[in-house]
């Protein structure tokens, strides 16, 4: 809203000083700055108000140190999440952006899909919460809104031949420089690869002339997987204090590089990427994510004082598929979301192990101590702040080598 007021202020009436709200490393730095100070501010309060609710974490008897003394913590705490993000992108995102509204829509679907598993967790007493369909069905829902929206919507667009562009070259005459040749595409990033651009369409291929326009059997169907996969491997994450938020925190901060330079079609040439019209002011949303993520940890860090719950794990899983969707980089979700993917196959090859080998020897043998991985090394004895740091570490290594596949190809 703030956007719209300095532009009427600097186009209209000319104030000096206001056009400064043109550039999305201000706005950004101010969302990062707000959120920052509304989550650590007005995040105590709404502690205190969640446990005036008596709004409790339920700890089931698992075995692992410190266990019950968690009990009766504060949980819903995604809450501050989602109001310190969405607060300054309200503020000074560009609300008529699609992909800024992709991104409310994910924050508020996947949000409430997680506030009413952990509304009938605690006031249900139902230590189930939504039933596993439900919550597909919702996941489900989302990725097909967004992968109608990213298909269909005339404002997505891409450009390929950032290398032909003549935006470094110095004119020796005046001329008039040809607009980008942008264009509907379902064209992705293959990480690792020169001349990487991959088309979903291609798949189709097969079928004869015209099935580019068929394109959206393959895009849809992948988007609502990748958002139901990292949405879950999100929620698995949120095992002790400050692992899901600040591992979240660390590839966030990794997509928001890549949506800057891939919406600044200076730097998109200079690395010769994709280039995504408008995408860049995506890196509002992010600087505002990445606050209040940050100022999450400061309640949710060993001891903590409040839990995110499926209310925040959930959003934070959505709203980081939908970010790499966006921006064109779903292949690089395994390598810069890993701790997601390795906590998802601990549980996958925990379970189907101990199945296999219950039918086969007639009793259920474990491959680790306890599943999600996070767990396994808490049975080792292995103290909470040592596995998050740890587990910070590698989320860390991974996101510079997401980053680094700008350039290393």
């Amino acid at each position: 809203m703030l956007y719209y007021l300095f532009e009427y202020l600097d186009k209209i009436l000319d104030v000096p000083g206001t056009g400064v709200f043109q550039y999305i490393t201000f706005r950004s730095a101010l969302a990062f700055l707000l959120s920052l100070l509304l989550s650590t501010i007005y995040g105590k309060r709404i502690i205190r108000f969640l446990q005036r609710q008596q709004v409790g974490e339920t700890v089931r008897e698992l075995g692992l140190a410190g266990q019950n003394e968690k009990a009766g913590t504060p949980t819903m705490g995604g809450l501050i999440i989602i109001f310190a993000t969405l607060v300054p992108v309200v503020l000074f995102a560009k609300l008529h952006n699609i992909y800024i509204v992709l991104l409310i829509v994910t924050t508020l679907w996947m949000g409430t899909i997680g506030f009413i598993d952990d509304y009938i967790k605690i006031f249900k007493k139902d230590k189930e919460g939504l039933k596993g369909i439900f919550k597909v069905v919702g996941q489900v829902g989302l990725g097909l809104i967004v992968g109608i929206v990213l298909y269909f919507h005339a404002g997505v667009t891409v450009r390929t031949d950032t290398s032909t562009s003549d935006v470094f070259k110095v004119p020796t005459e005046t001329v008039i420089m040809p607009a980008p040749m942008e264009e509907k595409s379902t064209a992705t990033t293959i990480p690792f690869f020169k001349n990487n651009e991959f088309d979903y369409a291609e798949l189709l291929a097969w079928t004869g002339e015209g099935y580019e326009k068929w394109a959206w059997l393959i895009f849809i169907p992948v988007v609502i997987f990748i958002i139901t996969a990292v949405s879950n491997g999100a929620n698995l994450t949120d095992g002790i204090d400050g692992l899901a938020a600040g591992t979240s925190a660390i590839s966030v901060l990794a997509l928001g590089i890549f949506t800057f330079v891939s919406g600044n079609i200076i730097f998109s040439n200079y690395l010769n990427i994709m280039y995504i019209p408008n995408s860049g002011e995506m890196t509002v949303f992010i600087a505002a994510f990445v606050g209040s993520l940050i100022g999450f940890l400061w309640y949710n860090s060993y001891p903590a004082s409040v839990f995110m719950g499926d209310t925040g794990s959930l959003t934070i899983g959505g709203i980081i598929a939908v970010l790499a969707i966006a921006v064109r980089k779903e292949m690089l979700i395994p390598l810069l979301c890993g701790i997601f993917l390795v906590e998802n196959l601990s549980v996958v090859l925990q379970v189907s192990y101990f199945k296999y080998t219950k039918k086969r020897f007639g009793e259920g043998r474990r491959i680790f101590l306890m599943s999600p991985l996070h767990h396994h090394y808490q049975k080792k004895g292995y103290h909470e702040s040592k596995i998050v740091t740890r587990f910070w570490i590698v989320a860390i290594m991974l996101a510079i080598l997401s980053i680094v596949t700008l350039k290393l190809r």
